[in-house]
């Protein structure tokens, strides 16, 4: 079931190369997207949850939803579980990933790539996920697929992203030496 979150924080973005976690598993294309409590996609996410999981379960629902709930295994995390990261105390967030690379665009829709230096870590975008159901010797939980990000707006980038601005230069004069600049 795919879900648009809009105007959510963008934090550990990974989608220009595709890596592996902790160096374990496939490489692949990831992000975790950051909102308020109070933010509308969660209430969306949370019904979103409620339509794959009976599709998936049926009956078997209602257990299901308590173990996934009681374990922390759905999409949705408290982000006061990694408070120790710029961002996540106070807030909700979503982790997607995906082996295919996300369509990644600007505000105006066309195509960002990585020497555009965005989106990064920090800056506000919307994004496109899409939930399933996974039931299988690794367990069972709700996952999110990374389909795209679309920048939206810049935001405090976390741990030195971002570009310098020309007002942080001086103007040099022509024909200056570079040994006169010193």
């Amino acid at each position: 079931m795919k879900v648009s979150l809009k105007n959510v924080r963008l934090a550990f973005p990974n989608l220009f190369e595709a890596k592996a976690v902790n160096g374990e598993g496939d490489p692949r294309f990831s992000a975790s997207f950051l909102m308020d409590p109070k933010h509308p996609a969660v209430a969306e996410l949370q019904k979103a949850f409620e339509t794959v999981g009976k599709e998936k379960w049926g009956a078997k629902w209602p257990q299901v939803k308590k173990e996934l709930e009681l374990k922390d295994r759905t999409a949705l995390h408290d982000g006061d579980t990694k408070a120790e990261y710029a961002g996540f105390e106070g807030m909700m967030f979503v982790n997607a990933g995906n082996k295919v690379r996300p369509l990644v665009i600007d505000r105006d829709k066309s195509p960002l790539i990585a020497a555009d230096g965005k989106p990064y870590a920090g800056c506000y975008v919307n994004a496109s996920i899409e939930l399933w159901c996974q039931d299988n010797n690794y367990g069972k939980r709700i996952n999110a697929s990374l389909r795209g990000v679309q920048f939206l707006k810049d935001g405090d980038a976390f741990a030195g992203g971002g570009t310098a601005s020309d007002d942080e230069f001086d103007d040099i004069e022509e024909g200056a030496e570079a040994d006169d600049l010193v």
